[in-house]
């Protein structure tokens, strides 16, 4: 088989698995993935229907496998289920009980379908993964958080949240959520509140209980992309600070939490900038602290007003 052949082969082969993993998928999505003209792409599917592959294809909707048509299992390369296996144990630390008990049921299936051999090569290095994370991330009674969150995503149903907030005050909310991320190593659910009216994060190690309702969202929502890039312009004001070049190593792994954004080098100094929500600041002031004889605020002043305050109650207290 010539490199043209072989190169075709390995496309309709990807083709294949990408009708499997999708119920429709268009042509000009092939032809975009694939870097390929729309003529190659239909070329391709005609070459899948000729192998036996019953195919539909809808003007305007796209190209679907016919409903209960059964493919033989798909293989995985060795490489690829090492991926799964390393991913196995990023969602043993990072994802509640029950995604993680669907992901590790899912990576059997993966593994079921290995030749010996592989999996002799994944058993070996299998124990020599191993994630460090101390942070608590779900509620341990509630063990289905991401599930009901994504079930409300996809079926469009409202969510009852009884949730703990920042200062430690217990509320109820109705939320029709938007989708999830994870920031600074905590999972946070982005959802339109409607007793605030109007979009909220809400961290999930502070939830406290949440049901799935039969009531219907109330409207349309943007992608999460584009309701981050509002939460992070709105309800933020910048903080400028100046910081001794000899420290600022020190300080690598722990600026992001605090809304690092930037940085310039100005001689023996470096010029931090931040966009954080005042409502934070003491936690900021209380990091500026670490390291606060090194460094000159900037701005804004009422910063500076804070650490005294804070500086004051420590002398009170020694």
């Amino acid at each position: 088989m010539d490199d043209l052949s072989l190169k075709k082969f390995d496309r309709v082969v990807s083709i294949l698995t990408s009708l499997q993993s999708k119920r429709t998928v268009k042509a000009q999505e092939l032809a975009d993935k694939f870097n390929v003209s729309l003529r190659t792409i239909y070329r391709d599917i005609k070459t899948l229907e000729a192998s036996g592959v019953p195919l539909i294809g809808e003007a305007g909707i796209g190209y679907s496998i016919v409903e209960g048509y059964r493919l033989p299992p798909i293989m995985f390369t060795k490489q690829e289920a090492s991926s799964f296996v390393t991913a196995e144990k990023l969602m043993a630390s990072f994802a509640d009980k029950n995604i993680r008990e669907s992901f590790q049921s899912g990576v059997e299936k993966v593994k079921s379908v290995l030749k010996s051999a592989d999996k002799d090569w994944l058993q070996a290095i299998d124990n020599q993964i191993a994630i460090y994370h101390q942070k608590k991330l779900f509620n341990e009674t509630l063990p289905h958080v991401l599930e009901t969150v994504l079930e409300s995503i996809a079926s469009k149903k409202q969510i009852n949240l009884f949730y703990k907030s920042f200062n430690e005050e217990y509320t109820k909310r109705i939320i029709e959520p938007v989708g999830v991320f994870n920031e600074y190593s905590y999972w946070y659910i982005l959802g339109y509140c409607t007793l605030r009216e109007d979009y909220r994060k809400f961290r999930t190690d502070r939830i406290e209980g949440l049901t799935l309702t039969d009531i219907a969202f109330t409207k349309e929502h943007g992608s999460i992309e584009e309701l981050r890039k509002r939460d992070s312009s709105e309800n933020k004001r910048l903080i400028r600070i100046l910081v001794d070049k000899s420290v600022t190593k020190y300080l690598t792994g722990t600026k992001k939490y605090y809304g690092f954004i930037k940085e310039q080098t100005k001689d023996n100094l470096v010029e931090m900038d931040f966009m954080a929500e005042e409502q934070y600041d003491e936690y900021f002031v209380r990091w500026l602290l670490m390291f606060a004889d090194y460094a000159t605020i900037i701005e804004p002043v009422s910063l500076k007003d804070k650490i005294r305050e804070m500086l004051n109650r420590i002398v009170a207290r020694l």
